[in-house]
């Protein structure tokens, strides 16, 4: 459904590239789960998929046409639902569908079709004359995907869509989201919820400074990156002797009041017992377990801002 090949973007007056070097391909049908820190560059690739930043020709492909004119850029249903709020807060929900669906396009026979399935898909059937302005924050976001679905988009890109809502509301939209994807729906997802992504993602790209960090299946990412962890969460800074006894013993990254060791086997978990205790450190908690998606991604990006 998406290719990219080489692409590269700077903003006008900028000093660094916003996107460096980007390569990646999105199978039809599948969700991809587009993840970053702040300023990564997330916002700006989705910018130039939805057709809202130009791009350089031969560099990006939805569904095989090359978008960066006008003309091919049409020809693939595709549609953006922002992060911000984008209807007029004065109408009322019906209102909204109704200004948008004309302004994609669709022919009056098919609009309030097209508000009905939508309205059922979000949960919105009774709350069509309601002012969106009186929606609550759940209900603004579910408006908010209902007017991103009006066109029937083969691509759907979702720029975290459950930020600042409840978990029922959230919920509702991940089961929704998983309901669209299975009829057919190529969707781009970004989240700073990493169990979200978890949960709906076939697909992950990591993104820092412009850059793909790691790309991959999701089970492939988590499969690799399976290393036992063993971290320890102290409830005070250790004293700068306890750390010189620790470096001579164990093999271990420190950030502020955890400490991440390396373990290879139960007898080196032991082994690391007995020498915080030496130490004399206050331990406030150890978690040993497999690697998820938030500590894959947080090693990932920690690590390439530290250099």
């Amino acid at each position: 459904m998406i290719k990219i090949k080489q692409l590269q973007f700077r903003y006008k007056g900028a000093e660094q590239a916003a996107l460096q070097n980007i390569e990646l391909a999105v199978p039809a049908n599948t969700i991809l789960g587009l993840l970053g820190p702040n300023g990564a560059g997330k916002t700006t690739l989705l910018s130039i998929l939805s057709g809202l930043l130009s791009c350089p020709a031969n560099t990006v492909f939805v569904d095989g046409c090359d978008i960066s004119s006008r003309n091919t850029r049409l020809k693939p249903r595709l549609s953006l639902v922002p992060q911000d709020y984008a209807f007029y807060q004065q109408l009322s929900v019906r209102e909204n569908l109704s200004f948008f669906a004309g302004a994609q396009g669709l022919s009056k026979s098919v609009i309030n079709e097209r508000i009905r399935d939508v309205s059922e898909i979000t949960g919105l059937e009774d709350r069509l004359e309601a002012k969106a302005i009186s929606l609550s924050g759940g209900l603004k976001r579910r408006l908010n995907l209902a007017i991103g679905l009006l066109n029937k988009p083969q691509l759907l890109l979702l720029d975290e869509p459950t930020v600042g809502i409840d978990p029922h509301s959230r919920h509702f939209i991940l089961e929704a989201i998983k309901r669209i994807n299975a009829q057919g729906t190529t969707i781009v997802y970004t989240s700073h919820y990493m169990e979200e992504v978890e949960a709906l993602c076939d697909e992950i790209v990591i993104v820092d400074k412009g850059q793909v960090m790691l790309q991959g299946s999701l089970q492939s990412l988590l499969q690799a990156g399976s290393r036992q962890s063993f971290c320890v969460d102290l409830c005070e800074l250790p004293t700068a002797e306890s750390m010189e006894r620790l470096h001579q013993v164990l093999t271990f990254h420190r950030d502020l009041l955890r400490l991440n060791i390396e373990v290879d086997s139960t007898s080196d978990i032991i082994d690391a017992l007995q020498t915080l205790q030496e130490c004399q450190l206050n331990i406030g908690r150890i978690h040993y377990g497999a690697n998820n998606l938030e500590e894959l991604f947080l090693d990932l990006t920690q690590r390439s801002l530290r250099d």
